[in-house]
């Protein structure tokens, strides 16, 4: 018996020395644990703060936060304006799934939660919580639930999710606290990288500036620097559409005078009132403008549908001290996110740099202009002074000798000789008064000939080529102001549906003065008008010449595509 005892007090010591090994063992483990876990927080904190792209910065930040709580799906919600979510980035959910979901969260239910109250938030079945609502059809299960805030300045910037404890336990305050630990390197390193896109920014739009100052001082045509603008603006902000509307002086109107990307083809050449239009929105308050979706914004009341497809939207005056110019206007697709502070501070001194380039292209104009009616002065000076009398002089001689001429043919042929002459000093008499009808008055109102050329420069940029202009007769003299306008009307018309609908790679278009009537003719290499269907405007040409009692033709082009002939007569002079 006594033995018995003895065994048995030997055995009790070592099963408490079992005991005190396995509890050290597990001790062990737990701080082997926590160590590694530790190990692995510094590197995700590590591995965020390497990246300088934002988008790459925000993918590791969900991707590490997903490794360091062992949670099976996870995702980063981007906070935008009215409280919403502008971007939502998941992990672990596959691309098939992700389709079969549908839209991304925007920020209602359990996630607009944190929206609103914006401190970690652990569930062990989301679906008890008051705020959740539900899932949509697709979406994986999900029970167990940890979220917290990343702030940046103390700002919010956005939330962590994670959902599904891999294993089917719960998030604990370890997993609490090392997520929230993450979050606040997340916040630095979104910190970072986004002063690191600012500088970015201002060196894009740097460059943009010098490339602006170059085409200045190389001479390029105010439609090139617009387009160039619009071109550069678009890229820096990744707009899906860039439009310049111009003001129109001494009219409560707009112009859509250049517009590229997506639907541009509803913004070229169209009147637009101030009143019910974004570009208006932007030239009454004298400053940028934005909306979050310019589709069903209420300041856009006037032909909304120019923005079907269009969300965020940016609009920014374009003036100098001398006035405004006109509006550019810049839009995303609709669920894309809205325009940055950053991206868009520039806005206003890049708008007002393309406004002092209209303003120099249009002094330069004048510049020109002053330097042609000079010249215009002096050949008129010099027909009338040279020309005309030494014309003058001949036919007189001609007229003297024909008493000494007997036969009746040859009296004859000096008789048509002296007609002849009396005809061309007639013209050069008219051409004197055209010119200097340019310099008295034509300075200030433009001649058809001036007229139609800008007209072409103005479509340039939205048929992508040079159309080629040639004008005879005596255009500026013979054409009445209400005849020129009605020109100009049809010119425009014609040239705007050949970048409508004609596909055309060359035009040409001639202004013909003679036989006591205008010919207008306007010539594509397009798909032709049976082929295109095209009828829009013509209508209003057609009209337009039954008012002055002309023509309007239509047919094949001598290449191919469509030529239109207008033809109306003119006043005797």
């Amino acid at each position: 018996m006594g033995g018995e005892e003895r065994t048995g007090s030997g055995q009790l010591p070592r099963l408490r020395l079992d005991e005190l090994l396995e509890e050290l063992q597990v001790r062990i483990d737990a701080v082997r644990g926590t160590r590694d876990r530790l190990h692995s927080l510094l590197e995700a904190v590590l591995s965020v703060g390497r990246e300088l792209d934002l988008p790459q910065v925000l993918r590791r930040i969900v991707e590490a936060a997903v490794a360091l709580v062992d949670a099976e799906y996870g995702a980063l919600g981007v906070i935008g304006a009215g409280d919403k979510l502008d971007e939502f980035l998941p992990v672990g959910i596959n691309e098939e799934v992700r389709a079969q979901i549908g839209d991304l969260p925007s920020g209602h239910g359990l996630l607009g939660e944190l929206i609103r109250h914006p401190a970690p938030l652990r569930l062990r079945e989301l679906s008890e919580h008051a705020a959740s609502s539900g899932f949509p059809d697709h979406h994986p299960p999900m029970h167990s639930f940890l979220g917290v805030p990343i702030r940046v300045r103390e700002k919010v910037f956005g939330n962590l999710y994670l959902t599904e404890k891999r294993g089917g336990g719960e998030f604990d305050t370890e997993d609490e606290a090392v997520l929230s630990t993450l979050a606040v390197a997340a916040g630095v390193a979104i910190e970072n990288a986004r002063l690191y896109e600012e500088a970015r920014l201002r060196e894009r739009w740097l460059t943009a500036s010098a490339e602006f100052t170059s085409s200045l001082l190389s001479g390029a045509s105010e439609s090139r620097v617009l387009e160039l603008m619009v071109e550069r603006a678009r890229e820096i902000t990744s707009a899906d559409i860039g439009v310049v509307d111009l003001v129109v002086a001494e009219e409560e109107e707009l112009r859509g005078a250049l517009a590229l990307g997506e639907g541009s083809e509803a913004h070229r050449g169209r009147r637009l009132p101030r009143e019910g239009t974004l570009s208006g929105s932007a030239l009454s308050d004298g400053g940028l403008v934005t909306a979050t979706d310019v589709s069903s914004d209420p300041r856009v009341t006037f032909a909304p549908e120019r923005w079907k497809g269009l969300g965020p939207a940016v609009a920014v005056p374009m003036g100098t001290a001398d006035g405004l110019r006109g509006v550019l206007v810049l839009a995303r697709r609709t669920g894309r996110p809205a325009f940055g502070e950053a991206e868009i501070a520039p806005l206003p001194g890049f708008a007002g740099q393309a406004a002092l380039a209209l303003e120099l292209a249009e002094r330069r104009r004048d510049a020109e202009q002053m330097s042609l009616l000079e010249d215009r002065d002096r050949i008129a000076r010099d027909l009338h002074d040279l020309a005309i009398q030494r014309l003058f002089a001949t036919g007189m001689t001609l007229q003297s000798a024909q008493r000494f001429v007997q036969h009746p043919e040859a009296s004859e042929r000096l008789m048509r000789a002296v007609d002849d002459l009396d005809t061309t000093i007639k013209i050069i008499r008219s051409t004197i008064f055209g010119l200097r009808a340019h310099e008295s008055s034509a300075a200030h109102v433009p001649g058809l000939r001036a007229r139609a050329t800008r007209t072409v420069e103005d479509a340039i940029a939205s048929l992508g080529f040079t159309p080629a202009l040639s004008t005879e007769g005596l255009i500026d003299t013979d054409v009445p102001a209400i005849v020129a306008d009605d020109a100009v009307a049809v010119l425009s018309e014609a040239l705007a549906n050949i970048t409508r609908h004609a596909q055309a790679s060359a035009a040409e278009i001639s202004l013909v003065v003679g036989k006591g009537q205008l010919t207008l003719t306007v010539t594509d290499n397009g798909v032709g008008i049976g082929a295109s269907g095209r009828r829009s405007g013509l209508r209003n040409i057609a009209e337009r010449a039954e008012r002055l009692g002309g023509t309007l033709t239509l047919g094949s082009g001598p290449d191919g595509g469509t030529r239109l002939e207008w033809r109306v007569a003119l006043p005797a002079q």
